[in-house]
């Protein structure tokens, strides 16, 4: 069967070096092989963070930390930010996990602020605060660095950042920011199969997750610094996705981080112009679009272009690529194009060619 090329917000397309990386014999996840795998690794996981903290690695999606995050952080009440669908989801993860928790909502394609965030904090109510930095399903980028800065004023509430769709595109300096916990899945701008977290936490919060006694085992924060500091994870590991990672973080090395950053950046800038050279609108609030995908608007806002998303998808696929026909109510409405992880100006031509055939069928 013919791979279709997925440009799609994830997964993402993985190279040959890293499914070759991934099929690696294996070896023992306590044994000293492993342990000077994760050791080489560690340094190189601190500079892309920007932090002093260790860097954990969990097999999971990243919603097993996201909800992880929860049961070790919240004891009085989480103020999950929501701004679309996966945002939105964080306060019913919140609830089920019995934690007290209020939405702070605003309508899809708007990005969070923080004047709204003080607002809520300011009443004292809650002690942790969870949010999707680049929330997928409407492309959009809240402005990290602004909201961090609340950390001064409310210091005692923890700062939960999902950066699943952001992480390694551009940078997120995490001490500098101050907040307690960032977390990406590795589907998506890493550009490694689905099923590892990279993650890491303040201080304060290891001081905070030990208090908590409900945390559970398998996301105990405290568990993963304990095995951190000795080059292991908690539980067995994928040692697949380990091998995996360090060849990507060759790759982002091999690059330079700050190449990185800019590719992501000029990628995303194309796309945006391909959309309104056929006259669409996007759907993000102008200055908050994602630098790692672009959310199309198709009509659902005055002013722009209407066609048949799921004919286009299917033109485009005929072509060899797979593109997203927008997520959740807004489905129809948008469609979405990645251009994150291993994109490049010729990898994204050639998307953007197959759109052009596709447009001048509809």
């Amino acid at each position: 069967m013919k791979h279709v090329k997925l440009h799609i917000p994830g997964p993402v397309e993985v190279s040959e070096k890293t499914f070759r990386a991934f099929c690696s014999p294996m070896i023992g996840h306590r044994g000293q092989g492993f342990k000077d795998l994760y050791a080489r690794m560690q340094p190189q996981l601190q500079t892309l963070l920007s932090t002093r903290q260790l860097v954990y690695l969990s097999t999971s999606s990243a919603w097993g930390v996201m909800e992880g995050a929860i049961r070790n952080l919240t004891a009085k009440k989480v103020l999950n930010c929501m701004c679309g669908a996966f945002s939105d989801k964080w306060l019913d993860v919140s609830r089920r996990c019995g934690k007290e928790a209020d939405g702070l909502q605003v309508p899809w394609g708007s990005p969070i602020r923080a004047s709204e965030i003080e607002k809520r904090l300011a009443t004292g109510q809650f002690d942790a605060l969870t949010l999707i930095h680049n929330e997928t399903s409407t492309g959009t980028m809240s402005p990290l660095a602004e909201i961090a800065a609340l950390k001064q004023k409310f210091p005692d509430v923890m700062f939960i950042v999902d950066a699943v769709s952001s992480m390694t595109a551009l940078p997120i300096k995490f001490d500098e920011l101050g907040i307690d916990v960032l977390l990406a899945g590795t589907q998506k701008a890493f550009a490694l199969p689905p099923g590892l977290t990279v993650f890491t936490c303040s201080p304060a919060a290891l001081a905070k997750a030990a208090t908590a006694k409900d945390r559970g085992y398998y996301f105990d924060f405290v568990e993963f610094q304990k095995n951190a500091a000795e080059s292991m994870t908690p539980s067995t590991p994928s040692i697949g996705h380990v091998y995996a990672l360090a060849s990507k973080l060759e790759d982002f090395f091999a690059e330079g981080l700050e190449a990185r950053y800019a590719r992501h950046l000029k990628l995303a800038t194309q796309t945006r112009q391909w959309a309104a050279g056929h006259g669409f609108t996007l759907f993000p609030e102008a200055g908050y679009e994602s630098v790692t995908l672009t959310c199309v608007n198709n009509g659902a806002k005055p002013g722009g272009r209407t066609v048949d998303v799921a004919k286009l998808q299917k033109l485009v696929k005929d072509q060899g690529f797979l593109i997203d026909g927008g997520y959740g109510k807004i489905k129809g409405t948008t469609f979405r194009l990645s251009n994150m992880g291993d994109e490049t100006e010729a990898t994204m031509a050639q998307l953007y060619a197959a759109l052009d055939g596709a447009m001048k069928q509809l």
